[in-house]
């Protein structure tokens, strides 16, 4: 929301302008993290955002609420320009998307109860029957699973190219789903895609998809899951995505305590979504907002220590016998994915995959002796997680499809967290003993 949206009266924002600036230095998202988006004034002078636990709102007269309702409703542009009803908006949450958007300089961000609530409603604002989705590979297995499962039951189709592809791939891909949609009686809808791709860390060219986008003359968002290395490591508005989606479960959150998503970009893109949402719900409730704003104090500082941890462990498993290979993105040996990785990642991030010597009987000996990381899903956590995908976040995910992802039985996913990196080391040493 910019500041002329504001109502005075909200506690979430003073009407004076916002301090992004000092003396034309612009101020770091790490700074504003402390305060963007709330003035303790307008609630009893509390240094943070108290938990405002409400349904609803009192209008301040008979003709704000129907103001509040035409931008609800859509009958006014612009959405909402005051608070209304917890489903469709609260100051905790409006807090929270405000400092979201500062991290990836979008113009608007939405939150949601979950990372595939917000991929959910994302893609059904778009979709309509008929038309087709142009996805990357691999992708999270719900969001694959439900493109492929659920959309397809309203006719929605999709095609896919496998992350790295290259301008030309990608051409022809476009050009394949334009004939899918125009058969059908559709229209492409959306490019979404997921980079670094779970769980192999496979990068996707987003300055190559834009590119293919335009030529293509195609009116439909470039929506792209930036939860491996998001908010801090990579910003993907900036290589020309129109929509970036986030599972801030992971590092956002970062404490493995709570459940939520979001989405960010400009407001044309972010307008139908909201509309949508609006009707079927699903906004991240009011506490875990304010954990949110909480956990965004501290995740550079966070992800910085992590992305260390994660360098050094790496440097050793590389060196270890029973490792056939890393996908870790500090230590990329493909071209084409190091030149990606050089124009849009700003770091290698700490979530990687683990290719041991053998098969899943390997990979469950190792996770199973693990004694400092813990074998759970997720990434992104202040703890080190290690898990088997085949076998787990991706069993959904057909036996020949994986293989054509490259989610082996031999991977292991680890995210690794913020202990200490010696004693990281020590415990992945024990456990490929028992390898």
């Amino acid at each position: 929301m910019s500041d002329h949206d504001i109502d005075p009266t909200s506690p979430r924002m003073a009407p004076k302008p916002e301090v992004t600036k000092i003396d034309g230095r612009e101020l770091k998202p790490s700074t504003l993290m402390m305060g963007y988006g709330y003035d303790p004034v307008l609630s009893e002078g509390s240094l943070k955002p108290p938990i405002f636990l409400t349904s609803t709102f009192a209008f301040p007269s008979a003709a704000d609420g129907k103001r509040h309702f035409e931008g609800i409703t859509g009958k006014r542009p612009g959405g909402a320009d005051g608070l209304v009803y917890s489903r469709f908006n609260a100051p905790n949450q409006e807090i929270l998307e405000d400092r979201l958007s500062v991290w990836d300089g979008a113009e608007d961000a939405l939150s949601f109860s979950s990372g595939m609530t917000a991929i959910c409603v994302l893609m059904l604002a778009y979709a309509s029957q008929n038309d087709v989705i142009v996805h990357s590979g691999p992708l999270y297995a719900a969001s694959e699973g439900f493109v492929a499962k659920v959309l397809a039951k309203f006719g929605v189709t999709y095609v896919d190219f496998p992350a790295g592809a290259t301008r030309e791939e990608i051409d022809a891909v476009i050009e394949k789903a334009q004939a899918q949609a125009d058969e059908q009686g559709g229209k492409v809808c959306m490019v979404y895609l997921e980079s670094p791709g779970n769980p192999t860390n496979a990068l996707v060219d987003i300055e190559a998809v834009r590119t293919s986008v335009d030529a293509a003359q195609l009116d439909c968002p470039i929506a792209i899951d930036n939860t491996f290395l998001g908010p801090l490591w990579q910003r993907p508005l900036d290589q020309g995505a129109d929509i970036v989606v986030y599972s801030l479960t992971k590092y956002v959150g970062g404490h493995s305590d709570l459940v939520a998503g979001s989405i960010a970009g400009a407001k044309k893109w972010m307008d139908p979504v909201r509309m949508l949402r609006n009707t079927m719900g699903g906004i991240c409730d009011p506490n875990t907002a304010w954990m949110l704003m909480r956990s965004l104090e501290t995740v550079e500082l966070r992800m910085n220590r992590a992305g260390e941890n994660a360098a050094k462990v790496c440097d050793f498993l590389a060196q270890h016998p029973k490792v056939k290979g890393l996908g870790y993105l500090g230590m990329i040996k493909d071209a084409r994915q190091q030149d990606i990785y050089d124009r849009h990642c700003k770091g290698a991030g700490s979530t990687f995959s683990l290719l041991l010597k053998g098969g899943e009987a390997e990979c469950f000996r190792f996770l199973d002796s693990l004694k400092i990381a813990k074998l759970a899903v997720s990434l992104g956590g202040t703890e080190t997680l290690a898990s088997h995908p085949a076998s787990m976040t991706h069993l959904s995910v057909a036996e020949g499809r994986r293989a054509e992802l490259g989610i082996s039985d031999n991977l292991v996913r680890i995210s690794i967290g913020i202990e200490d990196p010696d004693d990281l080391i020590a415990d992945f040493t024990q456990a490929l003993e028992a390898v």
